[in-house]
């Protein structure tokens, strides 16, 4: 039986680790097209939402929460790419997956700056929307009070 798990595991996970790379791939190549000066102002911003996301140490649905935590991981990402992949005009596109490829090959000290610029915008966030919520919640205090 452990045999049988261990021969299924070895088919099944270089897939994935493939799938996974080239989703980080693809996530470079959107991140690239939209600091792309050609890249139509709506796409950029699209493609620039779906990188953070892609590339963000949070989600919108944790982990820890059975089946749904993974659903965004495993549906969201793929179809925010693939939309923002459609969108992005072809020469932008090719160049960026040249910019991607080099940087997969190359120096991976551009990705831990992104994500702590995007671990920074997360934090401010959840802050600002703490701040509006205790601000909104005194003001309703306040005016029962009188």
């Amino acid at each position: 039986m452990k045999e049988m798990i261990q021969d299924k595991l070895s088919k099944i996970l270089p897939n994935w680790k493939k799938w996974a790379k080239e989703l980080e791939g693809l996530t470079f190549t959107i991140y690239y097209a939209a600091k792309d000066s050609r890249t139509p102002w709506m796409v950029k911003w699209l493609a620039l939402l779906v990188a953070a996301y892609a590339l963000s140490p949070i989600d919108l649905i944790p982990d820890f929460i059975p089946v749904l935590g993974y659903l965004d991981d495993l549906l969201l990402i793929p179809a925010g790419i693939a939309l923002v992949i459609k969108l992005i005009p072809a020469d932008v596109l090719k160049d960026a997956k040249d910019k991607a490829a080099e940087h997969l090959t190359g120096d991976k000290s551009d990705l831990s700056m992104i994500s702590f610029v995007i671990t920074i915008i997360w934090i401010t966030v959840i802050v600002l929307i703490v701040c509006l919520l205790v601000y909104s919640g005194f003001n309703r205090f306040s005016n029962k009070i009188d």
